[in-house]
């Protein structure tokens, strides 16, 4: 992938997603709202892939499912994901998508442009569980930004 940040911001969800699945997983009773934010995250990064790869939607943006079905949408979300990111070169993110949204207005936006916005709409849902799950009584894990550089990118230490 030609942009560095991209590439960070990306695995940056696939990492925060995978955390808070496992926040939620936590809990004894996962309140049906927050499994809810959660699969509209997953709903919504697949919906945008299907538009990526010029795909009809398989799932809703705001799909029924429990934290199992959240986590297997995740996973193949990720697979795409990290396919598309091993893809993309400087014209591709430029390519542009013309699609149409959940309420019949059509856009036309960059690849890139789409690909910031998964990242950064996912960011703030996953805030939303977060608090839910502090909220029933569970410890949310760090999904921020630098949680992740600090976790993931952190230099080996001896």
């Amino acid at each position: 992938m030609p942009d560095p940040m991209l590439a960070r911001l990306l695995n940056h969800l696939l990492w925060a997603d995978e955390r808070t699945a496992r926040a939620l997983a936590s809990l004894a009773t996962p309140d049906g709202d927050l499994a809810r934010r959660y699969a509209h995250i997953v709903g919504a990064e697949a919906v945008w892939l299907a538009r990526i790869n010029g795909a009809p939607a398989d799932v809703s943006p705001w799909p029924e499912l429990d934290v199992a079905g959240c986590q297997a949408l995740a996973e193949r979300n990720h697979a795409g994901l990290r396919a598309l990111a091993t893809s993309l070169t400087p014209g591709e993110l430029a390519r542009t998508i013309s699609y149409t949204n959940t309420t019949g207005a059509s856009f036309t936006n960059t690849v890139e442009a789409i690909l910031h916005h998964v990242v950064m709409h996912g960011m703030y849902h996953r805030g939303q569980v977060a608090l839910g799950v502090r909220q029933a009584g569970g410890t949310p894990l760090a999904t921020d930004f630098i949680a992740f550089l600090r976790e993931a990118e952190a230099p080996v230490r001896h």
